[in-house]
C-alpha cells in the first residue's frame, strides 16, 4: 500500500494543482466579465464632457485593477473605431497559475506555465449616452 501511495502521490498533487488553478481561472473570468461590463456602462456609455476614448479605457482598466486586485492577474483595455457612432471596448485578462492560490508560479522542472487569457468586448454609442449594444 505504501508503494502505491508513493507512486500515486505526485500524480494526485499534479491533478490538484491543475484543478485548483482551473477553478481560480473560471472564477476570475466570471468576475472579470461582470466588472468589465459594469465599468464600460459606468465610464464609457455616458462619458464626462471632453472625455475621450483613451481616458475611458484608463478608467475602465483602473476599475478592473481595483476590483480584481490579485498579483497573478494583468489587464489590458483598448478601444476601436467610431464606425457609425459605435465604439467597441475590448479587454483582456491574463491569469498566471499559482501554487494553490499562494503567489505566482512560473514553472516547475524546466516547464514554464504560460499565462491564460480571457477577453471580452462591448460596443457603446458615442453619440447617444447610455446606449449599449
Amino acid at each position: 500500500m505504501t508503494i502505491e501511495f508513493v507512486v500515486a502521490f505526485p500524480a494526485m498533487i499534479a491533478v490538484a494543482f491543475v484543478a485548483i488553478n482551473a477553478v481560480l481561472f473560471f472564477s476570475d473570468c466570471a468576475s472579470f466579465d461582470r466588472v468589465f461590463r459594469n465599468a464600460v456602462c459606468t465610464y464609457a456609455a455616458s462619458p464626462a464632457y471632453e472625455q475621450g476614448t483613451g481616458e475611458s479605457c484608463g478608467l475602465i482598466q483602473s476599475q478592473l485593477e481595483e476590483s480584481l486586485s490579485r498579483d497573478n492577474l494583468r489587464f489590458q483595455v483598448s478601444s476601436s473605431g467610431v464606425e457609425g457612432g459605435m465604439v467597441t471596448f475590448s479587454a483582456q485578462m491574463y491569469f498566471e497559475p499559482t501554487l494553490f492560490g499562494k503567489g505566482r508560479l512560473s514553472g516547475v522542472f524546466g516547464f514554464s506555465f504560460p499565462p491564460l487569457s480571457h477577453g471580452s468586448q462591448i460596443s457603446v454609442s458615442a453619440y447617444k449616452p447610455g446606449l449599449v449594444f
